[in-house]
């Protein structure tokens, strides 16, 4: 046995583990979490400790009764953009529908003009100051869309950014190509022609440079109907690549229940998501991702079928949409007070959605997202009294301390 059991330990904590099968949160009370190599090695109630914590660790960081939970994770983003929209957040405000903007070439075109103008230098900058908003809130691991480019050039710029993004930040990033975002003014009237290029160039050159984890559309009236979708999932099965959906946000066209026959991920938005999708997502196993932030900024009033969720046993996750046209909020933990208070989850549902069930929304279940031996040491120490303030508190509490594979990377003085 080496002269300690691991590189580090953090005791005197209680644990949300957020495993599913234990107690409310799976909280581990006056508990201690050790970690080498970037592993959480052992994982228990103090009183379980093999030895004197100064003989297991030579660093030993006493947590004070503080909690720890999972690092957060940020499954839905665009994070990647250039400009802003701040002049259709005027014109909603005047009464105008986001889809009106959009059929007049607003919304997502709007962004495309000023994102293909940006080099890649312009959106990796912006781009860290969004996400170091996201990692000060305890934030390890972030999903980052394409899908502002709606070429070839600016689509892989896009993914380039969102890839070094992880390289520079600690904070491990997950990238979904969403070159099926919207029509670009070049094919205003061939959807065909657009889609032809999305499979036949696009996605066989973001798969080349390995580029993308997965692949999304937007199934949508203003969008892409389900044929067209198929298409790209036919293509990304083609080419190994996970698949996701945005879908029945602001109508019912069955683009859910078409993204479990692939065996999707997730499918997100979900307002007008009918009994059939909900049954649908049970049988796939696929993630039901909210977006509160989207619902709030836009104004919605048809709530997700969360009771039919959790009817049929579909995991929730949540995320903050972060964009600039109809979610430009870098607050996951604001999130979790929308989606309790909009959404009316309780706030464990809330907390899974942004750690266990979030993972299994990236597929990345088996690593990260709760605290177990042999998961990836990502967590979050907390100065709370119970983990229901975090979604308590409207983005207004900040982590002691974060830990990203096993290192401290924030920590309040």
């Amino acid at each position: 046995m080496p002269d300690h059991l691991c590189q580090s330990l953090w005791i005197n904590a209680n644990i949300a583990t957020m495993d599913a099968d234990g107690a409310p949160y799976g909280t581990v009370a006056d508990g201690a979490i050790g970690v080498s190599e970037g592993r959480i090695v052992w994982l228990g109630g103090m009183a379980e400790l093999p030895g004197d914590p100064a003989d297991i660790s030579n660093d030993v960081i006493d947590c004070v009764g503080a909690w720890i939970t999972p690092g957060l994770i940020d499954c839905h983003t665009h994070l990647v953009f250039g400009g802003n929209r701040i002049s259709e957040y005027e014109k909603r405000l005047e009464g105008a529908s986001y889809e009106e903007i959009a059929r007049q070439g607003g919304g997502i075109r709007a962004t495309v003009k000023a994102t293909r103008r940006a080099s890649e230098k312009e959106l990796l900058n912006s781009a860290k100051n969004r996400l170091g908003k996201l990692i000060a809130e305890g934030v390890t691991t972030v999903e980052i869309k394409s899908g502002y480019g709606l070429d070839i050039e600016t689509e892989i710029k896009m993914l380039r950014v969102a890839r070094r993004l992880g390289e520079e930040l600690p904070v491990r990033i997950v990238t979904s190509f969403l070159g099926a975002h919207a029509l670009p003014a070049e094919f205003s009237n061939d959807s065909t022609g657009y889609i032809d290029l999305v499979c036949d160039q696009m996605m066989p050159a973001v798969a080349a440079e390995n580029l993308a984890d997965a692949v999304d559309v937007f199934c949508e009236g203003i969008a892409f109907d389900i044929d067209e979708t198929r298409r790209v999932f036919e293509r990304a099965k083609e080419l190994n690549l996970k698949i996701k959906i945005h879908a029945e946000q602001l109508s019912n066209l069955g683009g859910t229940a078409l993204a479990c026959e692939y065996g999707a991920l997730s499918a997100d938005h979900l307002e007008y998501l009918d009994d059939a999708g909900v049954d649908a997502m049970a049988q796939s196993g696929t993630v039901a991702v909210l977006l509160p932030g989207a619902f709030y900024f836009l104004r919605e009033t048809k709530l997700p079928p969360i009771s039919g969720f959790r009817k049929k046993q579909v995991p929730i996750a949540i995320a903050t949409d972060l964009n600039p046209g109809s979610s430009p909020a870098p607050s996951l933990l604001m999130m979790l007070n929308m989606a309790t208070t909009l959404f009316h989850l309780t706030p464990e549902e809330a907390l899974a959605g942004v750690t266990s069930n979030a993972a299994r929304a990236l597929g990345l279940q088996d690593d990260t997202g709760v605290l177990a031996i042999g998961r990836t040491a990502d967590f979050v120490v907390w100065d709370i009294e119970e983990p229901a303030e975090l979604p308590y508190w409207i983005g207004n509490t900040k982590p002691r301390s974060i830990i990203f594979g096993g290192e401290q990377r924030v920590c309040r003085s």
